[in-house]
């Protein structure tokens, strides 16, 4: 018996604290929270269908038993301003802060503090409403606003869910530091945190610079006189092309170009991927015209594209950036001191065959290959030549053969292969040498564009500003220091024996031991490895196919970013 009571005594606190939290369970409050979130749409909101958040609310809210998160403590005040005023720091991100219901829920607080317990709708709509654009901001900040892969940005997918927002939110808000959220969350690439700063620094420039409009009639050459150029000094210094030296000020009051000027001209032209002769042409007064508000768009653009990338491994990689016509090969793509190889590129025709956007890893290198040349190619451009002249092929050392494959015999051209060739039933491939369209090396990544690197007999095309004349490839300027790179950790190769390759009439392919991936991407403001930022007229129209669908606010659903496979369901996150 005295056992007895001792247990039953010893058992009263924890009875109380049950009942306690009895007590503190509303169940009118669970009910309207679980039927917001059923109901997949809130009328607070601007954007009020949340169905893809809504696995992510619902998560959110289980943590609490569909309790209220903000509202209804000691610290709501606090809590929910703190969050606000992390909303409003969308901007800092290249975000919107109207596209989170920031003004909205900021004049909705004052009510909603003052609300009655028993008003469970209320409260519940007021909660959710910050809980929904909480969580809208951070997937946004991680994952990005629109699906690459809908606008033809063919990267990968992620491997699987690495971050879980409905826990970071209940951490942070326990911990009171809702404000560090955006640390773990944005991309950690060094790119991304310049692009992040230079966002800053150009969104004040464009709220205070003065409105600048060059007007040039004809190439203004060092030396000469126009009547705008103490504005373009203002400007050059104002973007940080000209140093704000009062000397060179007070001397350059004047209408004459003179050489301080011209230099900072140069430094602008180069960034901007244009000739830096100082000589302003028709190319430097237009990227000269262009408003500071739009270099701050495309600032915001970069970035959000660099939201799409998932996770890179460490290690080796390769980089081109398509409208700044650039390679770069990294030992370790996020170290400061890495070793980088950087050398010019032509890329894919702006208006015909535009080099596609992708991910890939290189697997193998052919020096002195075979272009196995595409049907495309073939029926656009080789058959009408060879129809005018019989000879065509034998003088751009072609041939045609029924597959392409090592050790694969020509078939002589007559009537009966020339409509062969025409139906598609034959290929032609041009064979290692001087005139081959592919140079002396090759490097292969397998992709379904069924694009690659390649050296170019065309150098004279590295020296042009824009270099957009390939059929879709990307031709290297130094391909021999490329082939360095990517075989350095390979035994048996060298320089020498690189140079020997190349310069060997068979054809010889090298299996990597480790693959390097390889990003083909597409971003007209760009840190260089010098930490120069750089802008790049948009040759494809990319920018503005992503501002469209930016105008269009939505929510990304986790389905388009994950890796699906019917083997295992569970990587399918929804």
């Amino acid at each position: 018996m005295p056992r007895l009571l001792i247990f039953l005594f010893m058992g009263l606190p924890m009875q109380a604290l049950l009942a306690e939290e009895t007590v503190n369970q509303e169940p009118g409050i669970a009910q309207e929270i679980t039927a917001i979130i059923a109901a997949k749409q809130h009328p607070y909101l601007m954007l009020s269908n949340f169905p893809n958040r809504t696995d992510d609310l619902e998560s959110l809210y289980k943590m609490s038993n569909h309790q209220l998160l903000w509202l209804g403590n000691a610290n709501a005040e606090k809590n929910i301003t703190d969050a606000l005023d992390l909303l409003a720091t969308a901007t800092v991100h290249g975000l919107k802060p109207k596209n989170y219901d920031t003004e909205t829920l900021r004049q909705k607080l004052q009510p909603a503090l003052k609300l009655k317990p028993d008003s469970y709708k209320e409260l519940a709509l007021y909660d959710t409403a910050l809980s929904i654009s909480l969580l809208r901001f951070l997937h946004d900040l991680h994952y990005g606003r629109v699906n690459p892969q809908g606008i033809n940005f063919n990267l990968k997918l992620r491997e699987k869910k690495l971050i879980d927002l409905p826990l970071l939110i209940k951490d942070s808000l326990a911990q009171n530091n809702l404000a560090q959220l955006p640390l773990s969350l944005e991309p950690q690439f060094k790119q991304y945190q310049k692009l992040k700063q230079a966002l800053a620094n150009y969104r004040q420039l464009a709220a205070i610079a003065v409105p600048f409009k060059l007007d040039v009639k004809e190439t203004l050459h060092p030396g000469e006189s126009h009547p705008q150029i103490a504005e373009l000094r203002r400007f050059l210094t104002t973007v940080g092309d000209l140093p704000d030296d009062k000397t060179v000020i007070s001397a350059e009051k004047s209408s004459l170009y003179t050489d301080a000027i011209v230099t900072g001209v140069k430094a602008f032209q180069k960034r901007h991927g244009l000739t830096a002769d100082g000589n302003i042409g028709k190319g430097s007064v237009a990227a000269l015209n262009v408003p500071l508000n739009y270099r701050v768009t495309q600032l915001e653009l970069a970035m959000e594209r660099l939201r799409w990338l998932p996770e890179l491994n460490v290690g080796a990689s390769i980089i081109v950036n398509i409208p700044a016509f650039q390679l770069w090969a990294f030992d370790s793509i996020d170290q400061p001191d890495a070793n980088i190889v950087n050398m010019r590129v032509v890329v894919g025709n702006a208006l015909k065959t535009q080099t596609p956007v992708l991910m890939a890893e290189m697997h193998f290198i052919d020096f002195m290959p075979y272009w196995n040349v595409p049907y495309s190619i073939i029926k656009n451009e080789i058959l009408p030549k060879l129809i005018q002249n019989s000879n065509y092929l034998d003088k751009e050392n072609m041939e045609m053969v029924s597959v392409f494959r090592d050790g694969e015999k020509p078939t002589a051209l007559n009537q009966e292969t020339m409509n062969l060739l025409k139906e598609g039933k034959l290929r032609i491939r041009q064979r290692p040498g001087g005139k081959n369209a592919l140079g002396k090396v090759k490097f292969i990544f397998p992709n379904k564009d069924d694009v690659y690197l390649h050296d170019t007999p065309a150098n004279a095309l590295f020296s042009k500003s824009r270099r957009d004349f390939s059929h879709g490839c990307v031709r290297v300027a130094n391909p021999q220091k490329l082939a360095e790179f990517a075989l350095k950790n390979q035994d048996n190769w060298n320089a020498e024996t690189i140079q020997l390759a190349m310069n060997t009439p068979k054809m010889q392919r090298v299996i990597l031991k480790k693959p390097i991936p390889v990003l083909f991407f597409y971003t007209t403001a760009f840190f260089d490895q010098y930490d120069n930022l750089e802008f790049y007229p948009d040759i494809y129209g990319h920018d503005a196919v992503l501002l469209g669908a930016l105008s269009k606010p939505d929510d990304l659903s986790d389905q388009a970013l994950f890796i699906s496979t019917n083997s295992t369901p569970e990587a399918a996150i929804k």
